[in-house]
């Protein structure tokens, strides 16, 4: 499957112009709900694809994953030729995303009103560091560049004994990936009853500080503060997963139905009478001696022991999972979460689709493709004629599929 008919976004072209990850993983999203993902990549391919392991120099695993289900032609933007070839690609395309920076896209002349004057009904979404208006706009962007700029970092510091450490996932790229895919969705809907395109800005940063302060706000939402910007229970040093009698264990004892559970579980020792477990105020004034408190009861009791009687109590807990055992997870097995195809390499493992459709499911595509691998097919398909094609390739503005 190229990612073209199936699912509730069947029907849908996109021009896709993002490299890396934050860029790819919206798009994944739409190739997997049924788009048409145009991957137009510069003449020395996407950096992604030089990430190890793969099958060869070009498909790296995480690749080949967060690009499944597109197709992938080598326009260079930097030949006027190449320009135009995208500009008519766009001419019947309902989205173009990119995540250059404002002033790298405008320099190749395909900033939004180049674009809305080849295509009026077009969604134009901007994925970039820094918002355009600000005077970070033209600073580079990855990854841990914006968890550290958006407090990510300093709040990992406060569980590592003060040591700044970054998230052990690309929280970033991620958050503004998922950002800019319901952006553009949303704007696809409302295209729908008005008619009319727009532009859509999605800064990493901006969106990562509003993830961050849904609850880390807390008492600057007001004015004048009435505490600082923390939630005290999720920065605790106490909050961490409890060492057991042989092992660890995740355990969430939160509202007062759990500590009830809890304490009939215990049967109701004397400390479960101190006023500070009383509420949910009381508890998260006293977090950290609360937190404190259940450590040292955790580790009277092996993980599995723990994890009957609290599942018995309706209590959230569950063994630490590695990755590794994740891939063998009966519920994911069951659900049918992991899904394999079968290619020229051999036979590939993919994370499903996490959401359901109960009409107009999506499907998984087929891995990444590779370099330029589909460049005369998209160009056929928007109606360049045999010798415009050739023309293209002799002059290297489009690059011969693989």
């Amino acid at each position: 499957m190229s990612g073209r008919g199936k699912g509730p976004l069947a029907g849908v072209k996109v021009i896709d112009l993002t490299s890396v990850l934050m860029g790819p993983y919206a798009t994944q999203i739409f190739a997997d709900l049924g788009a048409d993902v145009i991957k137009v990549e510069s003449p020395d391919g996407d950096t992604t694809r030089f990430i190890p392991p793969g099958p060869d120099a070009s498909r790296g695993g995480m690749f080949l994953n967060v690009n499944r289900g597109k197709r992938s032609i080598v326009i260079d933007l930097k030949q006027p030729e190449g320009r135009d070839a995208l500009l008519r690609l766009a001419k019947d395309a309902d989205v173009f995303i990119h995540s250059m920076r404002s002033r790298a896209i405008g320099r190749l002349g395909l900033d939004y009103e180049a674009l809305r004057a080849v295509n009026k009904r077009i969604i134009y979404a901007n994925l970039y560091g820094y918002a355009r208006n600000g005077p970070y706009r033209d600073y580079p962007a990855y990854d841990d560049i914006v968890q550290a700029a958006s407090g990510i970092v300093d709040l990992q510091a406060r569980l590592s004994g003060g040591k700044p450490t970054y998230a052990a996932t690309v929280i970033a790229d991620k958050v503004a990936g998922l950002t800019g895919a319901y952006s553009v969705i949303a704007a696809l809907f409302a295209r729908e009853r008005s008619g009319q395109g727009q532009e859509i800005e999605v800064p990493m940063f901006e969106t990562l500080v509003s993830f961050t302060m849904v609850e880390h706000l807390c008492g600057s939402l007001f004015d004048p503060p009435q505490g600082p910007p923390e939630y005290a229970r999720a920065t605790s040093e106490a909050r961490r997963p409890y060492q057991t009698a042989d092992g660890y264990i995740g355990v969430m004892i939160y509202n007062d139905r759990h500590w009830r559970s809890f304490f009939d579980v215990l049967g109701n020792p004397e400390w479960s009478r101190d006023p500070m477990f009383a509420s949910m105020r009381s508890r998260t004034e006293n977090i950290g001696a609360v937190l404190t408190k259940v450590a040292e009861v955790i580790a009277t009791r092996t993980t599995d022991e723990w994890v009957a009687l609290f599942r018995e109590a309706q209590i959230p807990a569950t063994p630490i999972a590695s990755l590794t055992e994740l891939l063998h997870d009966p519920h994911l097995i069951e659900t049918g979460f992991w899904e394999e195809r079968q290619t020229d390499s051999g036979t590939l493992r993919f994370p499903g689709i996490p959401t359901l459709f109960s009409q107009t499911p999506g499907e998984i595509g087929d891995p990444g493709p590779a370099l330029a691998g589909q460049s005369e097919e998209v160009l056929r398909e928007a109606n360049f004629s045999e010798t415009e094609i050739a023309t293209l390739l002799d002059s290297g503005a489009v690059r011969k599929s693989a």
